[in-house]
């Protein structure tokens, strides 16, 4: 069987387009006729991912056109809800807290939320540092796409509601804190923004990665590598994410989980974007997301 990737792309007046990628071109989804949006291909992902696999083997036949000559959106537009999962390497937990990891036995997967039309943006997409914060971070993280509705799902049987995986960069404005209050964070400011969660290249489908625990995970800004890891460490693996938000919520397909960020971030020596950088993440498997940063 032929590998794809699925991915949005914009069309002649910027309309978002769903296509294959089949050995470095494009098929047009509609044209090949697979109809719907990627987010309604999610929402009935076993029917949907017999016909693109139909489409992939049959990618001779189609009508496409090479990678670099589309522009490509962010793979879903938009997630019904994107859960991040905040503190997710114990490398990352001692780097942000001056040395200490948590007890694994004693805790349980942290979560926070993004709001997905507001804060997705796609590859090439311009980082806009918004004008109230003077101080954001990147953070490489693998985003596991969601493919069926999952309640009350075990551990065990985690992977069977994933559609696929794709890279996501959940941004971070360091220097917002809660004024006047007494709590510690201030997760809507610090990671709700305008362009705040760039993701893509494109959705890679479970059934072509073998681990999604083994899969190396690097970050560039400019050319400087930032991160450097693999998902190996996770503290709370993919299938134990999805047990807990799955007990708590309903997950619907296309939901996204960001199952959290490696260490080499800039907060604990002050590291932070500026207009000019570009951000660059590459995870083994899932492709490469690029994005340049601009002032507001």
């Amino acid at each position: 069987m032929a590998e794809y990737r699925l991915l949005n792309y914009a069309g002649t007046a910027g309309e978002p387009r769903p296509g294959i990628l089949v050995d470095g071109a494009v098929i047009d989804l509609a044209d090949a006729g697979v109809a719907g949006s990627t987010l309604d291909m999610l929402g009935d992902w076993e029917s949907a991912s017999a016909a693109l696999q139909r489409v992939a083997d049959g990618a001779s036949s189609s009508a496409s056109r090479p990678l670099a000559d589309v522009r490509l959106l962010a793979p879903v537009l938009f997630p019904p809800a994107i859960y991040c999962a905040a503190a997710n390497y114990v490398d990352h937990q001692k780097e942000m807290s001056g040395g200490k990891a948590l007890d694994k036995d004693a805790t349980h997967p942290y979560f926070f939320l993004k709001a997905g039309p507001h804060c997705v943006i796609g590859p090439g997409a311009e980082i806009r540092l918004p004008r109230v914060s003077d101080f954001i971070d990147w953070e490489a993280e693998l985003a596991v796409v969601i493919g069926k509705p999952a309640r009350n799902v075990s551990a065990a049987d985690a992977l069977d509601y994933v559609a696929g995986y794709t890279i996501l960069n959940d941004l971070s404005a360091r220097d917002m804190r809660p004024q006047g209050r007494s709590f510690n964070v201030y997760w809507f400011a610090q990671k709700n923004f305008d362009g705040s969660a760039p993701m893509g290249p494109w959705i890679t489908p479970a059934s072509q990665i073998a681990n999604p625990h083994d899969i190396d995970i690097r970050l560039w800004v400019n050319d400087e590598l930032k991160q450097d890891s693999n998902t190996e460490y996770l503290f709370f693996n993919v299938n134990e994410q999805i047990e807990y938000i799955s007990a708590r919520m309903t997950m619907r397909p296309g939901d996204v989980i960001a199952t959290g960020t490696p260490s080499g971030v800039g907060a604990p020596y002050g590291g932070r974007l500026s207009a000019g950088d570009t951000v660059s993440i590459e995870l083994a498997g899932l492709g490469r997301l690029e994005n340049p940063v601009v002032d507001e």
